[in-house]
């Protein structure tokens, strides 16, 4: 049975949320599908300080404000993993799940992002068991322990430092001789008694028992020397990937995946939107994810309103 809306937003994280209040309000039929716990990646934040309203607030305490939000004016939300979309001869679109099948004119991906892997030997082999590439998740795992944490960007520089907080010492590897972090999260861990730095340093292999992370090795890049650092965890955050599967087949994104969008969140494709971390731009926040939301929730409004037009 293919139940009918008229929009429907894949993903259901800040993007995802904020454009089904937007939607909803406008007095839209609005449903949310993800193939997990509404809030995406905040979650596994621990502290938010740069939300307008808030000097700083717990991720998963911001999701369940935002889903709160979401739904008050009548947006569903269900879980499923979108496999595909196709459009229908009548300009509307068939979303595909593994739990049900949607038609909807307009369609919002709000999918966003995943942590880029090392690709290096052991990091799956010892994935849940040592490395994590969320330190609010498995932090408390490894109190009075060393880990390792990997990567100079804000994520890395603000997880290292929650990381501080709980275990013994941290030591960032970064394949760079300066961070590229923000300056106050740079600020915070250089002060930080417990936090060292190893530069211009990548990571060649995840070493351990048959239970457990035991060290890494390490190669610098500038002499070749190798190194083996022992560390009970490995904290990974070099990067993020697109995770756009569900639209491969539609031609709207670049070579790396992100999708193309105008200023207006409209992609390629009529009734198509995209926003948030998804989508090809300079700045990933959850403050740039809900403007882009707001956005995309009213001209999905608006292109419904132009398909009723058509109509009459």
């Amino acid at each position: 049975m293919t139940e009918k809306f008229d929009v429907v937003i894949i993903g259901a994280g800040p993007g995802g949320m904020t454009a089904a209040t937007y939607a909803s309000r406008a007095n839209l039929s609005v449903v949310m599908l993800d193939r997990g716990i509404y809030g995406g990646q905040m979650n596994n934040t621990a502290e938010v300080e740069n939300y307008p309203g808030y000097s700083s607030i717990m991720g998963a305490d911001l999701s369940e404000k935002m889903y709160a939000s979401s739904t008050q004016f009548g947006a569903e939300y269900q879980f499923g993993t979108v496999q595909h979309i196709e459009a229908n001869e009548d300009k509307t679109w068939h979303v595909v799940t593994d739990m049900n099948d949607y038609q909807a004119n307009s369609v919002i991906v709000a999918t966003g992002s995943e942590y880029k892997k090392l690709g290096v030997p052991g990091e799956l082999d010892f994935a849940g068991r040592g490395v994590s590439y969320c330190a609010v998740c498995d932090g408390a795992f490894f109190k009075g322990q060393e880990v390792v944490v990997v990567g100079g960007g804000d994520s890395a520089i603000e997880e290292a430092t929650y990381l501080a907080g709980i275990v013994n010492h941290v030591t960032v590897v970064h394949r760079q001789d300066t961070l590229k972090a923000q300056q106050i999260l740079q600020k915070r861990a250089f002060a930080a008694d417990n936090i060292d730095f190893i530069w211009n340093t990548e990571v060649q292999t995840i070493n351990g028992d048959e239970k457990k992370v035991e060290s890494v090795t390490l190669k610098n890049n500038q002499t070749g020397e190798i190194t083996e650092h022992a560390t009970a965890g490995v904290f990974i955050y070099i990067g993020l990937l697109p995770v756009t599967e569900s639209v491969a087949d539609l031609a709207i994104t670049d070579q790396e995946g992100w999708i193309e969008t105008n200023d207006q969140m409209e992609t390629r494709l009529p009734g198509i939107f995209a926003i948030g971390d998804v989508r090809k731009k300079h700045l990933r926040q959850i403050t740039t994810a809900v403007g882009d939301a707001a956005i995309a929730g009213q001209n999905a409004y608006a292109y419904n309103e132009s398909l009723k037009s058509n109509d009459e």
